[in-house]
């Protein structure tokens, strides 16, 4: 993958506007961002309640993919260009949900739903209903998910990057400033983890670095391009962004994203925890 197969611009959404091949989709941390205003044509996905379990502590299975997405009026060989508030942050957990069910044309919007606001084009309140389908997905492609088991294998052994605020990687927090501090039982993050904000990834206009940039970002904090990566961040969320920067815009090889993250490690009894702001000793 390369930035030019993984993004598209606000331009190009613009000349696709009636193009039916392409579904456009807003998935927003504010789950009534759409409905105040949204690109002209595109439909909502709620993350939590969408794209969550509801009951397990994990996403919706293969089957109910396939009904939502049938629901809501996607085929199978459809362009799913997704987008939505704060830097693409939930646009980008959905691309990599759908990535691991085998969707294959898969874009972001560069810049997501602050830099079409900033440009001032349009947005419409209007309800956006398309003919069901009958949508297939794939079987799982675990070449891009990490699970516990393999991350405490990673530990010394392989680029752990923690994507968090540098306060929930000291554990001075366990969630964002603005969130209730909740999801883990104790603070802190995996031993050798190197910390790199998923935000620093976005220019002022919610776009991408130049990859130059992106480079320079994780090879600072020690990333290794000769060794496997997983990212992680608290829910999956954050990460699930890092991972798209250094898997699709980036192309490096055996990226995967943690989505158990830290709602899930610092839960765990016996596993390795560091504090502070230092990645720690394996």
């Amino acid at each position: 993958m390369s930035r030019e197969t993984a993004l598209v611009t606000a331009d190009w959404v613009e000349d696709h506007l009636n193009d039916p091949s392409v579904v456009l989709i807003e998935v927003d941390e504010d789950a009534e961002a759409y409905d105040k205003g949204h690109i002209p044509g595109a439909i909502k996905l709620d993350w939590k309640k969408d794209l969550q379990d509801g009951v397990r502590h994990d996403f919706i299975s293969k089957d109910r993919l396939e009904q939502l997405l049938s629901e809501k009026g996607v085929s199978t060989d459809d362009t799913v260009v997704f987008y939505g508030g704060n830097n693409n942050w939930f646009a980008a957990y959905a691309y990599w949900y759908l990535k691991y069910y085998g969707h294959q044309n898969l874009r972001l919007l560069d810049g997501g739903r602050k830099k079409w606001e900033l440009d001032s084009r349009e947005l419409t309140a209007d309800t956006v209903t398309r003919e069901a389908t009958t949508y297939t997905a794939q079987e799982p492609n675990e070449d891009i998910r990490a699970y516990r088991d393999e991350v405490v294998a990673a530990i010394g052994t392989q680029n752990l990057i923690d994507v968090r605020s540098p306060d929930e990687f000291a554990g001075r927090l366990l969630a964002p400033a603005h969130l209730p501090q909740e999801a883990a039982q104790i603070g802190g993050h995996i031993p050798t983890a190197g910390n790199v904000p998923w935000s620093k990834a976005a220019n002022d206009d919610g776009t991408f670095k130049k990859d130059e940039d992106l480079k320079a970002l994780y090879s600072d904090a020690g990333l290794d391009e000769g060794k496997d990566t997983i990212a992680y961040c608290r829910i999956g969320e954050r990460s699930s962004h890092t991972w798209f920067v250094l898997s699709e815009i980036l192309g490096y090889p055996n990226v995967k994203n943690y989505d158990g993250s830290w709602s899930e490690y610092g839960s765990l009894r016996g596993v390795p925890v560091a504090v502070g702001d230092e990645p720690g000793e394996a």
